[in-house]
């Protein structure tokens, strides 16, 4: 990845702003949106972030410098490479906040992959995300353990499921399944031969299979670009010859050219 996605929380908090103009103003109001409070330069000793937005670059590149050395992070407006941080193009369904970062290559794909998102994305989104939020409480007392809760989630947020993000009335269904939810704790190990170390050639099935991984198994050589599809805190182990079923789901990826020297692995659930 060229950056750490990470979102900063900024609010009741100064953040520092040097320019005038559309930039700046633009700027502005999203530090306002996020709670913040803008500053000039002045008051830098203060703040934790800058933006700089001045049209010439030499005075732009002092500006960011002066700010640097006080221990600021900055962005400074189309100068990528002066930039600490980078601002995305944000789809907002507060709570639920998608970001979409070219890391300064074209704001203008940034933006047109956000209106594609906001054509698909229901307004109901905040809804189910608040509601979950409300009853979290509840949610750890139904399902004590970390795994047995965020399959009960799996379940409940996968397409079709009870609490699908995509169906505008999931928000209002979230206590009623919490008081009957239940966890499938059947192991399932699932085995797919990949033909490409392409990520866009994985099937929606496949590609699904890894997003609710709990292990990943996988022939030596797989590439690193589909292992990362896979959760970020599921098991990631090179390929045993007979892989021992455990609680959850198992994923099992080959190369087409190590399939013929590899033992079969058993696909149906346990």
């Amino acid at each position: 990845m060229h950056s750490l996605p990470l979102f900063h929380r900024i609010a009741g908090t100064r953040v520092v702003v040097v320019g005038d103009g559309d930039m700046a103003v633009a700027k502005r109001r999203l530090i306002r949106r996020a709670g913040g409070a803008v500053c000039s330069e002045a008051e830098a000793h203060h703040a934790r972030l800058a933006f700089v937005a001045l049209e010439d670059t030499g005075a732009a590149e002092a500006a960011a410098l002066r700010l640097k050395r006080r221990g600021l992070l900055v962005n400074v407006a189309d100068r990528p490479e002066l930039c600490d941080f980078t601002t995305p193009s944000i789809l907002d369904r507060n709570p639920v906040l998608v970001a979409v970062s070219t890391g300064g290559a074209s704001a203008g794909l940034a933006k047109h992959i956000r209106l594609r998102l906001e054509a698909i994305l229901p307004q109901s989104l905040g809804r189910l995300a608040a509601a979950l939020h409300e009853t979290r409480a509840a949610l750890r007392a139904r399902f004590p353990g970390g795994d047995e809760r965020r399959r009960a989630l799996d379940t409940a947020l996968a397409q079709g499921g009870t609490l699908d993000p995509f169906d505008p009335a999931s928000g209002e269904r979230v206590t009623d399944w919490l008081s009957g939810a239940a966890v499938d704790d059947t192991a399932q190990t699932v085995e797919f031969t990949l033909t490409s170390d392409d990520p866009e050639d994985l099937t929606l099935r496949q590609a699904r299979a890894l997003g609710m991984a709990d292990r990943v198994l996988h022939d030596p050589g797989v590439a690193e670009a589909i292992l990362i599809r896979a959760r970020a805190d599921a098991v990631r182990q090179l390929l045993s010859a007979q892989p021992e079923p455990q609680t959850g789901l198992t994923v099992v990826l080959r190369r087409a050219d190590h399939t013929a020297a590899s033992s079969a692995v058993p696909t149906s659930a346990k």
